[in-house]
Formats: structure tokens, C-alpha cells, sequence
């Protein structure tokens, strides 16, 4: 594990040809030149982005040539929140936009997974690829506003979907396929999809995942889907079908007749508001939301995410590890938007040893790569070296999102990856598909922080007065609209679901449940999920700050950590930990738990006692359950208080049911202490 390193600790400060080539730097030049725009340095240029939103999000058009077939009557033409209306008049296609960027000979999508060795696709296989899928998804009746969902793994054929789908106007919609029937049916028997796309398996680690069963049980299941498009990727040669009625994938994109089909097809041009796809929540407590972006809306935050604050390039190598479930997939692929080449991996990461990835990135010379916080952080306790071992010289940025990176982490990468490297991490949700707080290549890089607050983001922490706080851990508001914002929640007729999920506390501001900690010095810290707080006599301690010591000690796998309100005032937080092999929950370990924790948060951080489990319960997206296991800890049913269909490792919850007895008997000595 590399060395313990202080918050805030300046890690990486870009050079003067860094910054001189960067693409924000150019877009304050054209400002200055075409607009009268002074901005000078990032902050002056964030300030601007919120004060004056519709000349900033006109002039990122504008500079970026983002090409609308019918121009807009004005840039927003409300900024109620929610329900802001940006760009009335303008029609645009998301798809059409990525080929936009298209450069004819050249590779668009390197991919590689645990079932196929690295192979490159090319812009004009892949267009051809996707106009001739738009031409047979409108021979099946496919029209503007129909669902189109696939449960794929990340490979060019999800892509290659989503934007045959998006370019006929269809509204995409994606499960990876190690989602149970249950969870894909929880998610897609809400949208009423009419064509499926499914695969026969997957490999993960080694194993082969067979899930024709599992397609066949979700196709039966959707009374509205008509048409299933079967790919054989686990066993290419096994052509059976899970359904009768089933087509095969290469009948639909191959051979001379889907060349001339390709031909035909031109892209659906829609409102900037049409819907684009549909994302949704973790669904741990109930049925997951239909979260649906905007064709408009997407491609501005993704044309500014990837370009300005990404400092992505045509041409340059891409790849963020996700899969098709993940938020991080929509925005992979976006990549596309700017030109950039995508890189693809379907598999275990960490397997056969930690090293795959930077195998990946070696051979295709990658320019960006990002992955996740618990990603670093388990390289990092795998002792991994990928500096000493690769060629990692053309790789000039690693992002990092999904949780808060410890200091640790950031030391990992600029001790153990690459000193000279921008690490760009960032925090937002799938709630927007789009960053809060995040990097600029020309800001200074320092241990435990985001950079800054995003372009285009009026972003603020908040007390619960609705005051500003600087240097103070708030409450996470968005107080003026973004574009990525969702245009509904599926199924939300009268909107009632979507107004209390971000605006009963503040009204007219997005309340998006997280802390942040905005420092003097511009730079941004996430605290974890507010609704997950430990509130120790009036004092609100975000979980983040105890995974942030745990779970670097030597020993510790991983934690959990709630606080439970006990009657007459009283409070108690147990700690969770799960081991490494060989290691014990000995006095000496939990005496060296409650001193780390103390000294590098504070005393209220430290828990009322550790209790040794086997594993930490995880949502599919690779997010901590906390809340639910609070409630089965006060005596829920499992069944109430999550659902196990939408985690990765349901079994996990058993020994908190187990544990409720011992809150049970804390409760009872509280109230005959009171007594």
C-alpha cells in the first residue's frame, strides 16, 4: 500500500505545454476573441459558465460545431427547476452527432474481452454497421419513442445498438448480463421495450456465465416486446435461439443486403428534449427509477464533459472500465461525440492477476483511461507496480469516480503508475449522467480533492438554511439548471416522484444527496450520501471519512458503517469490517481501528464496537448498501428494506439480520436506563 499522505498534499501541477495545448485553453482564447469573454484562469471562466448559462452552453455549440438540423428559437427559454426548457425549436440526433466526428480509414472502437483477443472496428464498418441495424429496427415497426432494450456486455455490439436505436429515435435502455431475471425485469418491465437485444453468456474471471435461460425467461415476461436479436457471444459456433421467433445479430448487420440496406437510412432528427435513453437508480429500497435524458441535453454536458473538462482530442484513445449497467457506459460512449477512438474491455479486471487493463492499455497506446475508486484502491492493496512493468507513455490521464479516492489513491497513481499524469477525478450521478465537481489538465492535482466545480455547474454546499459554506461539509445543491438534468422519471405522469427526489428540501434547487466540502482554494471533497449520515450529537460525519482510514489498514478488505438513533437521545454505530485471508479481528487490530480512526477524523468518528463479517453488501453498480442495512438493523424485513435483486451479493445481508438481535437488546437497556 503506498504511503499514508495528507489531504490536500499537491501532487501534480501541469506544465506550461500542457496547459498551452490544452482544449479549454483554446476555448478561452476563441471566448476572448469572438465573444469579448475575459475569463484568464478556470475560475474566472466557471464563474461566467453559471452566471451566464445560455452564452456559455451557445459558445461550447458554436466552438465545438455541434451541428442542429433546425436551429432553436433561443438557448433556455425557462430556468425552472424542474422542468428548464433549453433550445426550443432545435432538433438534433445523438447518433448523427457521434458520426459527425467520424474519420473514414481510421479505427473508431478498439475492444477486447475474456471471449475474443483485441480487435479494431473501423468509423465506416461501424456506420455501416448502424445504419443497416436502423434500417431492419424500422422493418420492425420501430418508431420515434419506443423502448429498445438490450442485456449486453460492453463489446461493439452495445454500441453499435445504442445508436441504431437512438438514430431511428428509439429510447435505448441497458442491463449488463450479470443481472438477474428478476433485476432486468424490475427495470425493463417498466419501459415496455418492443425489440430485446440479448447475448447467450459472458465470462467474468475465468467462468462461463450460460444465460439463455435467463433471456428466455425476461423475453416471455415483456407482454410488449416483439422482436428478440440473439448474439452468440460466449459460443459464436451454438447459433440456437432462446426463442423460436429470435434473429440472429450478423443476419440483421452482415452481408450485402444489410450494406444496402445501410445506404437507405438516414438519422431521425428530434426535439432536443426527445428522450435518448433511460438509466436508472440503484433500486436497493424498491422498484428502480426510470431516469430518461435528452437527445440535447446529453450531448451538450458529454461534448462538454469529454471536450472541456476531459481535455479529449479526435483521435485520442479512450476507455472508462464499465459495463452496460453503469452510468460510466453512456459516457464512454459519448467519447464518440468528440472523436475520440473508444477502447472496450469485457471481463474481470483483476483477473488472471491485476494486471489486464494495463495490458489493454499498452498495446493500443491509451491516452485516457478511467475506472473506479475501489478499482485504485484495489490495485493499490495488491501491491501492484503497472509503471515498472508497462509502456505507459502515451497514457496522459486516469479518471476516477463511483466513490471518494482516498489520498491513498492518489498517491498510488502518482507513485506506482505514472509521475507525470493528470488524475482527473470526479463526482455526479446517474441522475444527471454527468460530473458536479471534477478535473481541469490546467489546474494542480492534490491528494484527496477534485479539482474544481464543473463548467456549466452552479454547484454549492449548503447548511440546512440554504447558506453557502466554504471549508465546511454541506449538503450538495445544484441552484441553476444543467441540460443533462432529467427531462422525467419513466412512469412519473404527474412528475410528483421526480420533484421529491431532488427539490422538497430546497425548493427550486437540486437537492442531489450528497456532502461536499467546497475548500477556499476552489477544490471539492465528497463526504459520501447524506441519507446515509452519522449524526453523533448534532454533529453530521459523512461515511466516506471512516472508509477513508479502515480501509486502508493493513488487514482490513473493506467496511461498513451506520449510526442507529436509540430511544432518550442515545445513539450506536457499529463498524463492519471484512478481512483479508489470514488476518483476525485480534484486540490489537480494533485497538489500532479506533486509534487511526480517532486521530485521523476525530473522536465522534470512532465506533461503539467492530464486528467482523464476510462480506459488505454492494448494489450491482458497485455502491455500498447502508441505508437498507440501517433499517434491518432497527428490525425491517430484508424484504422491505431492500432488494436483493439489485445487489451484487444479497447473501450478504443474512448477518445483519443476524445482528439485529444484539440492537434489539440495546434498545431494551436504553429504555430501562431511562426507566
Amino acid at each position: 500500500m503506498p504511503m499514508r499522505i495528507e489531504e490536500g498534499a499537491e501532487l501534480w501541477r501541469p506544465s506550461a505545454e500542457t496547459v498551452e495545448a490544452a482544449r479549454i485553453t483554446d476555448f478561452m482564447r476563441w471566448l476572448a476573441a469572438e465573444r469579448g469573454v475575459e475569463t484568464g484562469d478556470y475560475e474566472a471562466l466557471r464563474r461566467w459558465s453559471v452566471t451566464e448559462p445560455a452564452a456559455f452552453w451557445q459558445a461550447l455549440i458554436d466552438r465545438f460545431g455541434i451541428r442542429f438540423s433546425n436551429p432553436a428559437e433561443t438557448a433556455i427559454a425557462s430556468e425552472e427547476m424542474p422542468g428548464a426548457v433549453w433550445f426550443p425549436g432545435a432538433t438534433i440526433n445523438y447518433a448523427r452527432v457521434a458520426f459527425d466526428q467520424a474519420r473514414p480509414g481510421e479505427v473508431a472502437i478498439f475492444h477486447q474481452s475474456e471471449v475474443r483477443p483485441l480487435q479494431a472496428l473501423t468509423w465506416d464498418a461501424f456506420e455501416v454497421k448502424v445504419r443497416a441495424l436502423m434500417g431492419r429496427l424500422r422493418a420492425m415497426g420501430v418508431k420515434p419513442g419506443d423502448r429498445v432494450a438490450a442485456y449486453l456486455p460492453n463489446t461493439p455490439e452495445a454500441a453499435i445498438a445504442c445508436l441504431a436505436a437512438t438514430g431511428v429515435g428509439a429510447i435505448w435502455s441497458s442491463c449488463s448480463p450479470d443481472f438477474g431475471t428478476r433485476s432486468v425485469l424490475d427495470r425493463f418491465g417498466q419501459i415496455r421495450p418492443k425489440v430485446v437485444f440479448a447475448v447467450d453468456g459472458y465470462a467474468y474471471g475465468g467462468r462461463q456465465f450460460d444465460r439463455r435461460a435467463v433471456v428466455k425467461q425476461i423475453f416471455e415476461h415483456l407482454p410488449d416486446a416483439e422482436h428478440l436479436v440473439f448474439l452468440p457471444y460466449l459460443n459464436p459456433a451454438d447459433r440456437g435461439l432462446p426463442v423460436e421467433s429470435a434473429v440472429l445479430w450478423d443476419d440483421l448487420v452482415e452481408g450485402p443486403e444489410a450494406m444496402a440496406l445501410a445506404a437507405t437510412q438516414e438519422f431521425e432528427e428530434v426535439p432536443f428534449e426527445h428522450p435518448l435513453w433511460i438509466q436508472y437508480s440503484s433500486g436497493t429500497t424498491g422498484l428502480p427509477k426510470g431516469i430518461v435524458h435528452s437527445h440535447g441535453g446529453i450531448v451538450l454536458e458529454h461534448v462538454k464533459s469529454h471536450g472541456l473538462a476531459g481535455d479529449l482530442k479526435p483521435g485520442d484513445r479512450f476507455m472508462w472500465f464499465t459495463t452496460t449497467g453503469w452510468t460510466m457506459w453512456n459516457s464512454q460512449l459519448s467519447g464518440l461525440l468528440v472523436g475520440a477512438t473508444l477502447v472496450i474491455y469485457d471481463g474481470n479486471p483483476a483477473w488472471p492477476d491485476p494486471y489486464p487493463l494495463w495490458r489493454l492499455i499498452e498495446k493500443t497506446k491509451l491516452n485516457v483511461f478511467g475506472t473506479s475508486a475501489a478499482w485504485l484502491t484495489a490495485q493499490a492493496a495488491a501491491g501492484a507496480e503497472p509503471g515498472a512493468m508497462f509502456d505507459l507513455s502515451a497514457l496522459r490521464s486516469i479518471g476516477s469516480t463511483g466513490s471518494p479516492l482516498p489520498p491513498e489513491g492518489y498517491a498510488f497513481v502518482y507513485e506506482k503508475v505514472k509521475r507525470d499524469l493528470w488524475l482527473n477525478a470526479i463526482s455526479g450521478g446517474t441522475d444527471t449522467c454527468a460530473a458536479f465537481v471534477g478535473g481541469s489538465v490546467i489546474l494542480p492535482v492534490n491528494a484527496g480533492e477534485m479539482q474544481a466545480r464543473a463548467l456549466g455547474v452552479d454547484v454549492a454546499a449548503l447548511d440546512d438554511e440554504g447558506r453557502e459554506l466554504i471549508d465546511e461539509v454541506g449538503e450538495l445543491v445544484i441552484r441553476r439548471p444543467m441540460p443533462s438534468m432529467p427531462v422525467m422519471f419513466w412512469n412519473d405522469e404527474d412528475g410528483s416522484r421526480y420533484r421529491e427526489s431532488y427539490f422538497e428540501m430546497y425548493p427550486g434547487w437540486w437537492r442531489h444527496g450528497d456532502f461536499l466540502k467546497i475548500t477556499k482554494r476552489g477544490t471539492a471533497v465528497i463526504y459520501g450520501r447524506s441519507d446515509s449520515t452519522l449524526n453523533r450529537h448534532g454533529i453530521r460525519i459523512g461515511t466516506a471519512e471512516v472508509y477513508r482510514v479502515v480501509d486502508n489498514l493493513p488487514g482490513v478488505r473493506d467496511s461498513l458503517i451506520v449510526n442507529l438513533d436509540l430511544p432518550h437521545g442515545r445513539f450506536f454505530m457499529p463498524l463492519f469490517v471484512s478481512l483479508e485471508e489470514g488476518a483476525s479481528l485480534d484486540e490489537a487490530l480494533q485497538n489500532r481501528i479506533r486509534r487511526e480512526i480517532r486521530e485521523a477524523c476525530s473522536p465522534r468518528h470512532v465506533p461503539d464496537v467492530i464486528v467482523e463479517i464476510p462480506d459488505v453488501p454492494y448494489t450491482l453498480t458497485g455502491k455500498k448498501i447502508e441505508v437498507p442495512v440501517r433499517r434491518i438493523l432497527m428490525g425491517a424485513p430484508i424484504e422491505k428494506a431492500a432488494n436483493p435483486g439489485a445487489m451484487r451479493n444479497p447473501e450478504s445481508l443474512d448477518v445483519f439480520v443476524a445482528y439485529a438481535d444484539e440492537v434489539r437488546r440495546r434498545i431494551r437497556d436504553a429504555e430501562e436506563t431511562a426507566a
